[in-house]
């Protein structure tokens, strides 16, 4: 049975990542803030005692890290500190302490989200961490070796989130319709790509 890590576990698409996985097969670690396998992303000592005990890793699904929506003029140094800490930087530490035991053709899977590509009005900070994930991610899959991968998955809004936002949520994917990217992300041989919902953007992007 192959090992994976889900960190962000209890989330809206951690959770539907964890469930794809168990119904495929894997072994799962469901990580979160609070649970059986406890971490915090702003934690690098967290970080590092999770992995220490881990063991041999067929993959690591990071979809955690928080950030901060509102105006650049408004956005305060603390809200702007908590993309980079937690998301950006979290998912670093991540990788750096998860390489320790991944296994030779095992894959790091980071979450970014659409406003790298596609931004909104008052998203700045959310869009640089993003936009910074992804750069790191093609970066890393240079120095990757024994057919170790890393790529990012770029979601967009899903229609769980939407509707608890009241947002019109009818034209946005399902959490357990992303989860299927990131399976697809599992099971093919790319590395230091982005991958999308959408996959005319992401042929379009990746050329």
């Amino acid at each position: 049975m192959k090992k994976s890590v889900v960190i962000g576990a209890t989330g809206t698409i951690g959770s539907a990542v964890a469930r794809l996985l168990k119904k495929k097969g894997y072994q799962v670690l469901a990580v979160s803030r609070k649970g059986d396998y406890p971490m915090d992303m702003e934690n690098p000592t967290s970080i590092n005692q999770f992995f220490s005990g881990a063991g041999d890793l067929d993959a690591v699904i990071c979809a955690a890290g928080n950030a901060s929506f509102g105006a650049f003029s408004q956005l305060t140094n603390e809200q702007i500190d908590l993309g980079i800490k937690s998301k950006l930087l979290g998912q670093v530490r991540v990788c750096r302490s998860a390489l320790k035991s991944l296994k030779p053709n095992g894959i790091i899977m980071l979450t970014g989200g659409i406003l790298a590509q596609d931004p909104w009005p008052e998203t700045t900070n959310i869009a640089m961490v993003n936009a910074a994930i992804e750069g790191f991610v093609r970066a890393l899959a240079l120095e990757m070796t024994e057919g170790r991968r890393i790529v990012v998955v770029h979601p967009p809004l899903v229609k769980e989130t939407a509707l608890a936002m009241g947002m019109d949520g009818s034209l946005s994917p399902t959490a357990s319709e992303v989860a299927q990217i990131y399976l697809k992300g599992i099971n093919s041989y790319e590395s230091g790509i982005a991958m999308y919902v959408n996959p005319d953007k992401e042929h379009q992007l990746n050329q």
